[in-house]
């Protein structure tokens, strides 16, 4: 479907790519990953023909359509969320005016035998099948399911975009990317912005999805989840495993211990035909052998080790001063802005070396707590108060908004740095990667991950006893978030992480504290026991969720299903008879109306001449059919939906 063949490119004397070349088959699951710089989203920009190689070539199959989701992107703010999804359906729209236009033409002709005749209704065919193709029938229907699913509420819906924030705005941009339904999908970071249920919903989507799909994303547990394939790009080189990333962690491994084996042997044998040569080089008797063996080591094939990147991250927190027992006290806490009240009732005590996450979907109260914890915002309801002698640092989000962009990576730290600390901040920058030149970059040229790292450095410059992390993963290559993971674990104070990455959380908390329908409530397990316990593996277990669930705070559990009372189960036995007997009333009308088109169809095939009022009836029935099966799609979605709740 799409070949890239020797690609290079190089900036200036340096090489980013060298001699990459792969194929992209249909139905493919690509993990494409690599350090933060490897060049992964440049590639994929090459793809998509934003950025030219050096060298080489990308050959796309003609028919092969592409959906690019890039990590950063503009949102139009002049329209609904419901109206600007609908964009993705564009072609479908003026599809739909083609086949009104040529159904209208070929009503007005009498010429049945003629070739413009036939031509027209190869026409009509072809855009019936395209319309079908594009999901025409059913745009109402997977708009909403897409948004359901994304996280968006129906209340949303008639919102204006220019309302949403950047991280809900590229929600919608994935919403429109995913309706447009391409040949294949190049996702750049597609969890970034996505809270824990809406990661799964795009786990079973791109799944179950019947393209092929090319990602990048630093979420370990997302990729085993959707990829079958991992392409690594490595100091210019592309290695391609055919299994996840899990698998190709280990296959990785092993193949450098076969590799490095092989070479150790080879020079082993090169050193010692090296010494006959030399020993015997001026000695007649031998000669013949010395220029046998300069001639085997002339014919012989050099293996060559994959030069290793071993640049890590050397994060370690400063031993924390001691606090009071108790940290945070939350009493009853609740947050409201203007009247859009954010969630209440929130009721837990944060104690000393406690890890805890906050989840839940975006929107909810977890960053609005955070900066509650923090001092930044003030309860509207209830109290915060903080422990004995509780020094907080604090790791924000929104990273591009608090650095400035024209200060060096090095002005970065030197201007909020005091004491002694100063004289080791190109320690601190060195153990984040930042040497040599790079700590005269500008904030602006760097990369997410760069300015990731950039402001974790900044939390090492004094210790602290509670450390407030606001998705500090966010942009974080595989080997960063494992070394960051590591140096929480063995740091010896207080940690509350907002975060929706799954591996990172597993083994780092044991509390979490989900923000959900207004209010917080507590689970004391850790990542994996809260998402068994919350059952939410698709849209499906969203929707059922929403439909039953009441303002959860601590100790008071929203009723399941199996948990019902007895006039929920009334309700919802009356809910279900009423949406089946829709079903079957749509099913009966839609067998009647196929039975009139057969009708039609048959006396067609026969007539011999034209009749304007038959064909008007014939075209309003195949109208009608279509209104139908719209309606059916909907009526029976609705129906599976109450039925699994």
């Amino acid at each position: 479907m799409i070949s890239l063949d020797n690609l290079s490119i190089s900036y200036g004397g340096w090489t980013l790519f060298d001699g990459i070349s792969f194929m992209i088959n249909p139905k493919d699951r690509i993990g494409l990953v690599g350090k933060n710089g490897a060049g992964k989203t440049t590639l994929l920009r090459v793809i998509t023909g934003e950025q030219q190689p050096t060298e080489g070539a990308v050959t796309i199959n003609g028919e092969c359509s592409i959906g690019y989701l890039p990590q950063q992107m503009r949102v139009a703010d002049t329209t609904t969320l419901i109206a600007e999804t609908a964009k993705a359906f564009d072609e479908v729209l003026k599809i739909e005016a083609d086949i009104e236009r040529l159904t209208t033409e070929i009503g007005s002709r009498t010429d049945y035998e003629s070739a413009e005749y036939e031509e027209l209704i190869h026409q009509l065919n072809l855009a019936n099948d395209r319309y079908h193709i594009l999901g025409g029938d059913t745009r109402d229907a997977d708009i909403e399911r897409t948004l359901l699913g994304l996280g968006f509420k129906r209340t949303d819906f008639e919102r204006p975009t220019r309302e949403f924030s950047g991280g809900w705005r590229m929600r919608i941009e994935l919403a429109k990317l995913l309706l447009k339904r391409p040949s294949i999908f190049l996702l750049d970071e597609p969890t970034n912005h996505l809270d824990i249920e809406s990661i799964q919903w795009l786990e079973e989507y791109l799944k179950n999805y019947n393209g092929a799909v090319l990602l990048i994303s630093h979420d370990r547990a997302f990729l085993d989840n959707v990829t079958t394939r991992t392409i690594e790009i490595s100091l210019g080189k592309a290695y391609d495993y055919k299994v996840p990333y899990s698998k190709y962690v280990v296959l990785r491994a092993e193949r450098r211990e076969q590799q490095m084996a092989a070479y150790e042997n080879q020079q082993r044998l090169i050193e010692k035909t090296e010494e006959f040569i030399e020993k015997f080089r001026y000695k007649p008797t031998k000669s013949n052998q010395v220029q046998s063996r300069v001639k085997q080591l002339e014919k012989l094939e050099r293996i060559e080790v994959d030069e290793e990147d071993l640049s890590r991250l050397n994060i370690k927190f400063p031993p924390a001063p001691r606090s009071g027992q108790i940290v945070a006290d939350v009493k009853k806490v609740g947050k409201a802005f203007g009247d859009k009240r954010i969630f209440a009732g929130a009721e837990f005590t944060i104690e000393r070396g406690q890890k805890i996450a906050l989840v839940g979907r975006n929107g909810e109260g977890k960053t609005t707590f955070a900066r509650m914890l923090i001092g930044e915002l003030e309860a509207t309801e209830g109290s915060i108060k903080l422990g004995a002698n509780v020094n907080i640092g604090y790791y924000a989000q929104n990273q591009d908004d608090l650095m400035d962009g024209e200060f060096t990576v090095f002005d970065t730290l030197d201007r909020v740095a005091v004491g002694d600390v100063r004289t080791r901040l190109r320690d601190i920058l060195g153990a984040f990667l930042f040497r040599g030149e790079d700590i005269e970059k500008r904030v602006k040229v760097l990369s997410g991950g760069e300015r990731s790292r950039l402001a974790m450095a900044r939390l090492m410059l004094e210790p602290y006893n509670l450390l407030v992390l606001d998705e500090p993963t966010n942009h974080m290559d595989m080997r960063s978030k494992d070394i960051l993971k590591d140096a929480l674990q063995k740091y010896d104070g207080t940690v509350v992480v907002v975060s929706h990455d799954r591996e990172f959380l597993d083994g780092l908390v044991d509390r979490i504290y989900e923000f959900r329908d207004g209010g917080v409530r507590e689970y004391l397990g850790d990542i994996w026991y809260f998402l068994e316990k919350r059952k939410v593996e698709s849209l499906q277990d969203i929707e059922r969720h929403d439909k039953c669930s009441a303002t959860a705070v601590k100790g008071v559990e929203a009723p399941s299903a199996g948990k019902m009372t007895y006039e929920q189960k009334k309700e919802q036995e009356k809910l279900l008879r009423k949406l089946r007997k829709a079903v079957e009333s749509v099913e009966e009308e839609l067998a009647s109306v196929e039975r009139e088109i057969a009708d039609y169809d048959a006396r067609f095939a026969v007539a011999t001449e034209y009749n304007a009022e038959d064909y008007a009836k014939y075209n309003a029935l195949k109208e009608r059919y279509d209104y139908l099966m719209h309606e059916w799609e909907k009526a029976s979605y609705e129906l599976e939906i109450t039925e699994q709740s």
